[in-house]
């Protein structure tokens, strides 16, 4: 187990950027993109960074899930093979990123939060035109199994724009619209963010006394940000999450390779 002692600025800095990445994620998804570069800029080893931020992103996702669940946008059982192989996904992707030094994931992480926030810039938005569940077919069952391997992999080997990769894959994949692609988003991150949260307490890469003040301030940011979704739609916040992803990711690949 790693701990760190922060100054009570930093901390209350960090409780403010996690309701804003907890909002953020519940709407859009993409929470990690602001969490993971400030607990990197705060002074945590980037192995510790992605395994508090699954702490702190487990709460918030839970939270999100259990809203869209009871506003009847998830079906689990319609679902249950995306998440089962989100749950290996996210396994073999976290005891991966173990394997990685911490030097190549400082250099290495900035560029894929870079990557993914111009990938969010530039991808076309699916329309926001189909109200019901795909219909149930073999092709279905394989879009299932190879989106929730490759995005719990991914979830559980870095993480930032999980959320808003499922969102926008599974608009386009399954035809649905952006509540009923946001509701599998919020409950496949919550079982990745899990997953790969037990494996980083086993490997003692998660500072608990961040982890869960950052939690409860996503908590807080997601239940707010889950109904506000639910009721107005996620276009509203895209222009500032993006401004402020690509200036933090681009102060750390400045740090990271000046």
């Amino acid at each position: 187990m790693f701990e760190l002692a922060l100054e009570p600025n930093l901390i209350a800095l960090l409780a403010i950027v996690a309701f804003v990445a907890g909002f953020i994620d519940a709407v859009a998804g993409g929470g990690g993109l602001l969490t993971i570069p400030a607990l990197l800029t705060a002074g945590l080893p980037p192995h510790v960074a992605l395994g508090t931020n699954k702490l702190a992103a487990s709460f918030g996702s839970m939270t999100a899930s259990v809203t869209y669940y009871r506003k009847k946008l998830f079906d689990p059982k319609f679902w249950w093979q995306s998440l089962l192989a989100t749950f290996i996904g996210a396994a073999v992707g976290t005891l991966a990123v173990d394997q990685f030094s911490a030097d190549f994931l400082n250099k290495a992480l900035p560029l894929v939060i870079l990557a993914i926030a111009i990938y969010t810039l530039l991808a076309p938005q699916p329309k926001d035109d189909h109200h019901g569940l795909p219909q149930v077919c073999m092709g279905h069952r394989l879009k299932q199994w190879l989106q929730g391997l490759t995005l719990g992999f991914y979830d559980g080997f870095a993480g930032p724009g999980t959320g808003a990769f499922w969102t926008v894959s599974s608009m386009m994949l399954y035809r649905m619209n952006i509540l009923l692609s946001s509701g599998l988003a919020r409950t496949t991150n919550f079982v990745s963010n899990a997953t790969s949260l037990f494996f980083f307490i086993g490997l003692g890469h998660v500072n608990f006394g961040i982890g869960i003040t950052m939690g409860l301030c996503l908590m807080l940011g997601a239940w707010i940000g889950a109904h506000s979704a639910i009721r107005f739609g996620g276009k509203f916040i895209r222009p500032v999450f993006i401004t402020m992803v690509l200036l933090i990711a681009g102060k750390l690949a400045w740090e990271a390779w000046s």
